[in-house]
C-alpha cells in the first residue's frame, strides 16, 4: 500500500473533533460546521434577494424566517429521531427525549441529546417556515424557491462535520476508498459514507438546484424538485451506511433511511402533479 494509502485509510483516527476546550467548555468541528451551513444558506438567500426581484420578501423577514427554520429543525430531528428510529425506548424513558442525562439506580449520568433524524428535521423546517410565512402574509410556493436550492450547500458542511465527528460511518469494504472509523470498534475498512453525503447530496444537488433556480412555473416547483432529488441521492447512498445497529434493516435490504427517503420521492412526485395542475387551473381562470 502507498503511503498515502495508509494516511488516506487511517484518517479519522488523526483526527480530534474537538477544535478546543476551556475548563469544561469544548467546541466541537461537528458544532462549528452546522453553524457555518447555517451561515452559509442564510448569505446565499440574501444574496438572491438582493439581485433577483421576484421574491417578495425584506431582509428582515429572511433573518426571522431563517432563525424559525433552524429551531424547527433541531425540534424536528430530535421528535423524528425518536418516533423514527427509537420509539419503543423512548416510551419507557420519555425525559430522555428533552433531558442530556439518564436517571438509573446507580445516579444522574450526563449523556448528553444524542440522536437527530434528517427526515424529522425536514418536517420541522417545513412546519416552522409555514407557521411564519402565514402569518408575515409572504407567500409559501415563493420562499420554497428562494431557499431551497441554496439549503443543499448547507449539508456539505453538516456532513462534513459528521466525518469528523467520526460518526454515521458506511459499511464494510474491501476497496481502497474505505477507511478504518475506530468508532466502528472493528478495525475494519469502511465506505466513508458521510464524504459521499457531503459531495452527492450537498455539492451535487446545489449545482443541480441551483442550475434550475430560475424556473418559476409552476411557483414553488423548487421544493418539488428538491424532495425527488435528496430522497434518490439518499436513497442510493443508504446502501454504502451502516444501518443503525438497533434497527437493521427494516424490510429486505432497506433501512429506515431508505423508506423514508422513498417516501420522500413519492411526496415530491405528488407535489409536483399538483403544482401542474394548480398552474394549469391559475392560468385558465
Amino acid at each position: 500500500m502507498s503511503a498515502f494509502g495508509d494516511i488516506w485509510q487511517h484518517l479519522p483516527a488523526q483526527m480530534n473533533p474537538v477544535l478546543f476546550s476551556i475548563g469544561s467548555f469544548r467546541l466541537q468541528y461537528y458544532g462549528l460546521m452546522y453553524i457555518v451551513a447555517f451561515g452559509v444558506t442564510y448569505g446565499m438567500v440574501r444574496w438572491r434577494i438582493g439581485r433577483e426581484e421576484r421574491f417578495d420578501v425584506s431582509k428582515n423577514q429572511t433573518q426571522d424566517l431563517t432563525t424559525a427554520m433552524i429551531l424547527g429543525l433541531i425540534i424536528g430531528a430530535r421528535l423524528g429521531y425518536v418516533l423514527f428510529y427509537n420509539a419503543a425506548y423512548y416510551l419507557r424513558h420519555p425525559l430522555e427525549i428533552v433531558l442530556p442525562f439518564t436517571v438509573s439506580a446507580d445516579g444522574i449520568s450526563f449523556t448528553g441529546i444524542t440522536g437527530m433524524s434528517y427526515h424529522g428535521g425536514l418536517i420541522g423546517v417545513i412546519a416552522a417556515s409555514y407557521i411564519y410565512i402565514r402569518r408575515q402574509k409572504l407567500n409559501f410556493r415563493q420562499m420554497a424557491d428562494l431557499y431551497v436550492p441554496v439549503i443543499p450547500l448547507g449539508y456539505t458542511f453538516g456532513r462534513l462535520g459528521n466525518f469528523i465527528n467520526g460518526e454515521l460511518y458506511g459499511r464494510i469494504t474491501e476497496a481502497p476508498i474505505g477507511m478504518v472509523f475506530p468508532q466502528a470498534g472493528d478495525g475494519r475498512l469502511r465506505h466513508p459514507s458521510q464524504l459521499y453525503e457531503a459531495f452527492f447530496e450537498g455539492v451535487f444537488l446545489f449545482i443541480l438546484l441551483w442550475g434550475l433556480r430560475k424556473i418559476d412555473r409552476p411557483s414553488g416547483v423548487m421544493l418539488s424538485f428538491y424532495l425527488i432529488g435528496y430522497g434518490s441521492v439518499r436513497f442510493v447512498i443508504e446502501f454504502f451506511r451502516q444501518p443503525d445497529a438497533h434497527l437493521g434493516f427494516i424490510i429486505g435490504p432497506f433501512s429506515m433511511g431508505q423508506i423514508l427517503c422513498f417516501g420522500m420521492v413519492a411526496s415530491g412526485i405528488l407535489l409536483y402533479a399538483c403544482l401542474r395542475r394548480l398552474m394549469v387551473a391559475e392560468s385558465s381562470r
